[in-house]
């Protein structure tokens, strides 16, 4: 059990990447705090984890109200008495009109997705932060996006965001080494979750861009699953990685070696099969 009596806070819990990770964890013996908006998805995470045995309680919670993530980490701690582990993972760009580049994108749009994949995560964080401190020890783990290092469509606001984190998280890991606290970020690479709803409904369409995809950007020649990231979660949060902070590891089935490579059209494809 590699997570034995320790705690974790996992944003964005109730599904895809977050609800791996939060059953990945219980599986090894840690207490699980599933946070998400979608209250009913995250208590079937929290059933779920509570199904292997684990403890579970899940929290609907808006990241971006720092009162109301003050009262999420309260419950926390009054329930579990402790924080060891604080996953980063909820964000998103659901409800984005347009595409997100400079023809669509509009400053509303701008400050409702970055305060959602920034702000969000830094509230949680320094919620968090002074439980960690006092035990002198802590794993936060940040989800970034290949985007915000190497994108393939604009998505202005999101991929700015998520840049932000790969600066956020080096700063944290400098800053809070010395007291045995350890921040690292995953970048995940195309990962097949819920994530495209919101982008592209599900379908024979989507299952021809994932395959043409994978094909054209990731050595590995097939997507992600949320599982691949939940395995990198559980490495980060576990003592495997004591040695181990101010890291960014991508998760992409190698599509970082083909940086300078050709790149696929998101765009051109999308237009295809509305054409």
């Amino acid at each position: 059990m590699l997570l034995k009596d320790k705690v974790a806070i996992v944003t964005g819990g109730a599904q895809g990447m977050g609800r791996a990770i939060s059953l990945k964890y219980a599986e090894q013996g840690c207490s699980v705090v599933v946070v998400d908006l979608n209250h009913d998805r995250a208590l079937a995470t929290a059933e779920a984890v509570e199904k292997t045995g684990a403890r579970a309680i899940a929290v609907k919670t808006d990241i971006t109200d720092g009162a109301a993530v003050v009262r999420m980490v309260a419950s926390a701690m009054e329930i579990f008495g402790r924080i060891d582990i604080l996953v980063n993972n909820a964000g998103g760009v659901a409800g984005t009109e347009g595409t997100g580049n400079s023809d669509t994108i509009t400053e509303q749009e701008w400050d409702r997705v970055v305060n959602l994949n920034l702000k969000g995560p830094f509230l949680v964080t320094m919620a968090v932060l002074k439980h960690m401190k006092q035990l002198a020890k802590g794993k936060i783990i940040f989800v970034s996006s290949m985007g915000a290092v190497n994108p393939a469509v604009s998505v202005l606001h999101y991929h700015s965001a998520k840049a932000g984190i790969l600066g956020f998280a080096k700063n944290l890991a400098f800053e809070l080494a010395p007291r045995n606290i350890h921040v690292n970020t995953i970048v995940p690479g195309p990962i097949e979750t819920t994530f495209w709803d919101s982008l592209m409904p599900p379908g024979e369409g989507r299952d021809a861009f994932f395959k043409a995809l994978a094909k054209k950007e990731v050595p590995m020649e097939r997507m992600g699953r949320a599982e691949d990231i939940a395995g990198a979660a559980l490495f980060l949060a576990s003592g495997l990685s004591d040695y181990v902070t101010g890291q960014t590891i991508c998760v992409a089935g190698g599509q970082p070696l083909l940086s300078h490579g050709a790149i696929f059209d998101v765009e051109g494809f999308l237009n295809s099969q509305n054409s």
